[in-house]
């Protein structure tokens, strides 16, 4: 029996796993614990494809499975996270049509389910992206409701914005386009070990981790929106 073989898949399910405890959190409005859980199956989601690729095992199967499990992780999850943030939102208007409007955070689902597919027959997306990877986006979702926790006594606006319905709305709206979005987005991977071809790269993980060290859960959906805006920026001016 190849033990080595079935190791990449392991993982993959690991990353499952995590994404179906992290929903049990969001379930429970435990965001933190949510996101630690949806952070680990994204960081198990990179290393099985890394050891597919050490075992020389990659195939169909790992392929499948490995969009199976990123669509709980990071999309199901954030749909779960952007409905209990649109329930706690709509509370007093629980008549009529409004008691359905939170289940269209599940937009943020539906859009992933079309990104995943979409990865799966696109051979442009080797050295970059074509719309916002699922993973980021999950992210970016999952670190709104800790960002209204920890900032919501300190600045009355962040308050209003991610307690506001319409607002929420809107985000799910432009996380379901900018998933699917005819946009080139620069790839972190790092080929070669010099800074002249990895400068886009190294500028954007020297700023990321400046926004971390000082502003915690609110420079996570600040990177991502940067990271958009630098791709746009690298496609427009930089790239030849």
């Amino acid at each position: 029996m190849n033990i080595k073989k079935h190791i990449p898949n392991t993982i993959t399910l690991l990353n499952l796993l995590c994404g179906c405890v992290a929903l049990i959190f969001v379930s429970n409005d435990k965001f933190e614990m949510a996101f630690f859980f949806v952070c680990l199956g994204i960081f198990l989601d990179f290393f099985d494809g890394f050891f597919a690729r050490l075992f020389k095992v990659s195939g169909p199967l790992g392929l499948q499975l490995d969009s199976l499990a990123d669509m709980v992780t990071s999309g199901v999850v954030p749909g779960f996270v952007m409905f209990k943030m649109m329930q706690s939102s709509s509370i007093y208007m629980s008549e009529g049509y409004l008691q359905f409007f939170p289940y269209l955070g599940f937009i943020i689902t539906l859009g992933s389910c079309m990104r995943l597919a979409k990865f799966n027959i696109d051979t442009r997306q080797t050295d970059s992206f074509i719309g916002l990877p699922t993973p980021a986006n999950a992210l970016f979702i999952l670190s709104l409701p800790l960002v209204l926790e920890h900032y919501s006594g300190e600045s009355l606006l962040v308050l209003e914005i991610l307690t506001e319905k319409w607002v929420l709305l809107l985000i799910s709206l432009f996380s379901a386009y900018i998933l699917n979005a005819e946009i080139s987005l620069f790839s972190l991977k790092i080929k070669k070990f010099n800074f002249r071809d990895n400068a886009l790269q190294i500028v954007f993980l020297i700023i990321a981790v400046l926004l971390l060290v000082s502003l915690n859960y609110l420079a996570i959906p600040l990177i991502i929106i940067f990271y958009v805006l630098l791709s746009v920026i690298n496609n427009k001016f930089l790239k030849k």
